[in-house]
């Protein structure tokens, strides 16, 4: 009888697991910063991040962020070097920015990897608004991107 409880008690963890909503917070560096191995400038420096870049807040303590880069790599960096902006970095070799969010629809412009583009909004189910440093913007599919 116990181990039938146990078991009940394992599948509705599971289940309230599996259906909770866990919210990505995504935000992108201000101006160039370093990324260091502890949440301190004491830390060893890891590498400089260039402004633009989206990471994604992993964790939050009173001054600093770790975060997680485009390559998937964890560093902590100064809470005032993120912006509120959201950014995406374009993830394929090359990406077709289109007038609307249909793939028939015409080329707004051709961006590459690595270009990192405003997110302005989401749109139709996979795909979202761009916009890029030149002020032109378009409808861009979401798995041609990462930071979101």
């Amino acid at each position: 009888m116990r181990t039938r409880y146990l078991k009940l008690w394992a599948a509705l963890a599971l289940a309230a697991v599996s259906t909770a909503s866990f919210a990505i917070d995504f935000r992108s560096v201000s101006t160039p910063s370093i990324v260091y191995d502890t949440p301190s400038d004491k830390g060893r420096k890891l590498a400089i991040v260039l402004a633009g870049t989206p990471v994604e807040m992993v964790v939050t303590l009173d001054k600093w962020v770790k975060v997680r880069d485009p390559s998937g790599s964890l560093s902590w960096i100064d809470r005032r070097a993120l912006a509120d902006k959201r950014t995406v970095l374009v993830t394929v070799a090359q990406a077709t920015v289109r007038q609307t969010a249909n793939d028939n629809a015409p080329a707004v412009f051709t961006t590459v990897k690595d270009a990192v583009l405003e997110f302005v909004e989401s749109a139709a189910a996979g795909w979202i608004k761009v916009r890029h440093a030149d002020g032109a913007s378009g409808y861009l599919r979401v798995n041609e991107v990462w930071g979101l």
